[in-house]
């Protein structure tokens, strides 16, 4: 039976620390005589003075304590947020896991995450249909889909760091290392020891282990792992619980039937204290892995460079349906939690970009694990495009240049073939227009505020060491009715840049149409190209734009102070440094041409 681990202690709504776990055996019976689960609450030591970790160190904590007190092959993951919506949910991951080609080598089955109390034309794209009905599958057909943190069933040995029983092709190099460097007529000494040592671990269970054989140690045993590490080893990767590293050789799961429950009781606590993972790698190697806000793509990304594969599974009805934050400042607060996970993770070493390449990670499937962690740094460019159309309006200047017909060509063939695929992505995952417009809003909108803070909070943890708190985000609730929480406007200063940019651009179209105006006819033209860019960028802040306002349709006055403020400031700037006039040009302005006159 798995085990079904779910609720980790990070929310303020629960006591810290606080577990809420289901555990597979002596639950009671049912009407058959089959066994039921049984509810226990685990809450783990916390001291001060003692990293806890958040939610990874939770889940860490889970991982030790079911496996001392029933030792389920599989665990299910799913957040306080989350609920069961079908009854099938473990069966359709069992299908998987429990298959004789996959199931070896498969780590865990993902399921979409799907939402209730969104409103109606999800303003915010709280669902994230793109990602999860495109991403997510484009990705299943590589190495697996990314663990994105709960509606997840996972395979115990993989988050033990043990690597997956492979076949011979599995072994083989990537088809595009081959594609690229040709074939091979001799396979290397490296290619073929890894082949060798996956080769050798079978499906056939571990032994069942005896108490007082754990008491002494684990010497003795034939299975082919105890032989490879000593105990010394063993202590240094798993802890000083010799009840605990048993159960990690015991591939199927289950505890011996002799156990003493009392002794099991005394061991659970033992392995939930605040100090059983020092000096262990714990969070580093096994487990959930520490070093970022967002550990569920590290520890995501740690089994697929080890060689497993994932699963993703989208039966017809959503097995796990949450909540979601669907007023502007929570949202803005989540869309920050999660690129600031990513900036930890892209200047630390298990970045993907230069991890583990002697590893089993496919290619594409690190360059999938690349975009998710650079994707806050668009931030930048993304902000320059935003105010660029702005300048052109406030300056006169276009912003695209004279091109050749040839460059001209090329453009053209570029943005057709952008078109195209976005056109071939929608039809493959049926993804509506509206939600594929409603991700493309709050790409850009995202991308000027939660994106730009993360950056720069990533880089002055690095730098500086100054760290940076998060907390759970608020999610929905329709006590209210009507969508009541859509309207509730907090205060935050991510919504200072995107409302810098509004306030930019619509200077710049009244700064433009007035020049247009006093100036003829002639000027119309090159106008409404100009105009259409700013246009453009307001169109897709417009969901921001509404958020400000609220119900009452009434922007704070402090945001809109800020706003005015940073948008006349780097206006005057500008003004002043003008980089679109020569120096020659600014001189003749000013009368003092000299000798170039």
């Amino acid at each position: 039976m798995a085990d079904g681990t779910a609720w980790p202690g990070n929310n303020p709504r629960d006591h810290p620390g606080m577990i809420q776990v289901f555990l597979g055996h002596s639950g009671g019976l049912d009407t058959d005589g089959n066994e039921l689960p049984r509810l226990v609450y685990v809450s783990r030591e916390k001291r001060p003075g003692f990293q806890h970790h958040k939610k990874a160190g939770a889940m860490n904590a889970l991982i030790r304590v079911s496996a001392v007190l029933t030792n389920g092959a599989y665990l299910l993951n799913v957040d306080c947020d989350h609920y069961f919506n079908s009854s099938k949910a473990l069966r359709e991951a069992m299908c998987f896991m429990m298959d004789p080609a996959l199931g070896r080598k498969t780590c865990y089955v993902q399921f979409p995450q799907r939402f209730d109390g969104i409103d109606l034309h999800d303003r915010y794209a709280n669902r994230n249909i793109v990602f999860f009905d495109i991403n997510m599958k484009g990705l299943d057909g590589i190495q697996g889909p990314m663990y994105v943190g709960t509606g997840c069933c996972f395979n115990r040995q993989a988050l033990y760091g043990y690597d997956p029983v492979l076949t011979e092709a599995d072994l083989e190099p990537n088809i595009v290392v081959k594609s690229c460097c040709g074939g091979r007529k001799k396979k290397s000494k490296s290619y073929m020891d890894n082949k060798n040592r996956m080769m050798k671990r079978t499906e056939s269970s571990a032994p069942i282990f005896n108490m007082d054989d754990i008491e002494e140690g684990i010497e003795g045993y034939e299975d082919e792992r105890s032989m490879l590490m000593s105990q010394k080893r063993l202590e240094k990767r798993f802890g000083q619980s010799p009840i605990f590293t048993a159960s990690t050789f015991m591939t199927q799961g289950g505890i011996p039937p002799s156990t003493n429950p009392a002794s099991l009781l005394k061991e659970a606590i033992h392995v939930i204290s605040c100090g059983y993972e020092d000096k262990t790698e714990w969070g580093k190697e096994i487990g959930w892995i520490y070093g970022s806000v967002t550990e569920d793509i590290l520890t995501g990304f740690k089994m697929h460079a080890r060689g497993w594969i994932s699963i993703y599974c989208m039966p017809p009805r959503p097995c796990f349906k949450g909540s979601a934050p669907i007023n502007l400042s929570d949202r803005l607060n989540q869309v920050l939690r999660w690129a600031l996970g990513s900036v930890e993770i892209l200047f630390s070493r298990h970045c993907p970009i230069w991890y583990n390449y002697g590893g089993r990670l496919k290619l594409l499937e690190r360059v999938a694990y690349i975009n998710t962690i650079v994707y806050p740094i668009t931030s930048l460019p993304l902000i320059a495009y935003c105010v660029l159309p702005a300048i052109c309006l406030l300056t006169n200047k276009f912003i695209i240049p004279e091109i050749s017909n040839y460059a001209g060509m090329f453009f053209i063939l570029m943005f057709a073939s952008i078109f195209a695929t976005g056109i071939l992505e929608l039809r493959w995952s049926g993804v509506g227009i509206e939600d594929w417009w409603r991700n493309e809003q709050f790409w850009v909108i995202g991308g000027t505020s939660a994106h730009l803070f993360a950056v720069f909070q990533g880089l002055l943890k690095v730098l500086a060491g100054i760290d940076t708190n998060f907390t759970v985000t608020s999610k929905a609730n329709d006590e209210d009715g009507d969508f009541a929480e859509l309207y509730v406007f907090k205060w935050t200063s991510l919504l200072i840049p995107p409302t810098t940019v509004l306030v930019i651009n619509l200077v710049g179209m009244v700064a433009g149409i007035s020049y247009a105006i006093n100036s003829g006819y002639q000027s119309w033209g090159p106008l409404f190209g100009k105009l259409f860019f700013s246009i453009w960028v307001i169109l897709h802040l417009y969901p921001f734009l509404k958020g400000l306002m609220g119900k009452q349709n009434r922007t704070p006055t402090i945001v809109i102070v800020w706003s005015i403020l940073l948008a006349s400031i780097f206006s005057l700037l500008w003004v002043k440094i003008d980089p679109f006039i020569s120096d020659t040009q600014k001189a003749v302005a000013m009368g003092q041409c000299g000798v170039n006159c």
